[in-house]
């Protein structure tokens, strides 16, 4: 059961930023009296988006994000 909830938080997670970063920038829009603010934060929406999805899918798979946490410790010197 907690498999099912995690990959739906997972599935959930990229419409939600998506939505988050258009009703930003709608509001933003309707402040400003622009036009273009909208499309800038359903962009940003997006790509915060991905990078949460690909953070949370690396992080259940157990794979580190990034190349310096694979080295290995340091040897012990007695």
């Amino acid at each position: 059961m907690l498999t099912a909830a995690r990959y739906t938080g997972i599935a959930m997670t990229l419409p939600g930023s998506t939505f988050a970063g258009y009703a930003i920038g709608y509001a933003l829009d309707l402040w400003l009296h622009t036009t273009y603010l909208k499309i800038v934060f359903l962009l940003l929406g997006i790509a915060g988006g991905f990078v949460q999805l690909i953070q949370m899918l690396m992080r259940d798979m157990h794979l580190p994000a990034d190349k310096t946490s694979q080295q290995p410790p340091p040897p012990d010197n007695d």
